[in-house]
């Protein structure tokens, strides 16, 4: 079982998502929380394995929950939820430590299997707003520091880390590339240790800095 907790601060989508996600037989919603604070609150008294956590909320927005978090020296798989399409928010999230970032619109489908897959360790970014967010850092300095990379990403382990920024799973890889899922998972794990990074979506982000996405 899945435990998530969700933060929002418009009520009715807040129950709305909550009894669809508690309706599946993997996922349960443990903790709500109306605003930033309460959400930080809400994580220390529950065991959390997923936050979904509006972006824009009250007292705190869901980034600067994530950012609270890592100050703390905690670690938790979040997807940001958002209804404005924002690269400066998104990429802020994402060096914050979000996994994942979906509009609110997307089919709760989408946005269970998103909560699975980060769940999981992978990432759920949106392909749409991955492209954005390429054109984004292609237009500004990056904010993490180069590192000199030991080796070259190989032709395939490039073609794996395309198919990460597009908001692959590790299955949709292997299925695309015909591989196994335990091999996709070696090729990431190589990617990881090449780009000097501990999760995909740094990865992703190094990539497009050094030019390989």
């Amino acid at each position: 079982m899945i435990r998530i907790l969700l933060a929002d601060d418009q009520t009715l989508l807040r129950r709305g998502l909550a009894g669809m996600f508690n309706l599946t037989a993997d996922l349960r919603v443990v903790a709500e929380a109306a605003d930033g604070e309460a959400a930080l609150e809400e994580l220390e008294r529950h065991q959390v394995d997923v936050a979904v956590l509006d972006v824009r909320m009250p007292k705190k927005t869901g980034i600067e929950v994530l950012e609270m978090l890592r100050l703390r020296g905690s670690v938790l798989p979040a997807i940001l939820l958002t209804t404005f399409d924002d690269d400066v928010a998104l990429l802020a999230g994402v060096r914050a430590g979000a996994r994942g970032w979906m509009l609110k619109d997307v089919a709760f489908e989408r946005l269970a299997e998103a909560v699975r897959e980060v769940a999981a360790g992978g990432t759920a970014l949106l392909p749409a707003i991955t492209e954005r967010a390429v054109r984004s850092i292609a237009a500004a300095p990056p904010e993490f520091e180069s590192l000199d990379l030991p080796d070259r990403l190989t032709p395939r382990e490039t073609e794996i880390l395309r198919l990460m920024a597009g908001g692959y799973s590790n299955r949709e890889i292997g299925e695309t590339l015909f591989m196994g899922e335990g091999t996709v998972k070696n090729h990431t794990s190589r990617i990881l240790s090449k780009l000097g990074v501990r999760d995909r979506t740094r990865a992703v982000l190094k990539g497009i800095e050094l030019g390989y996405v």
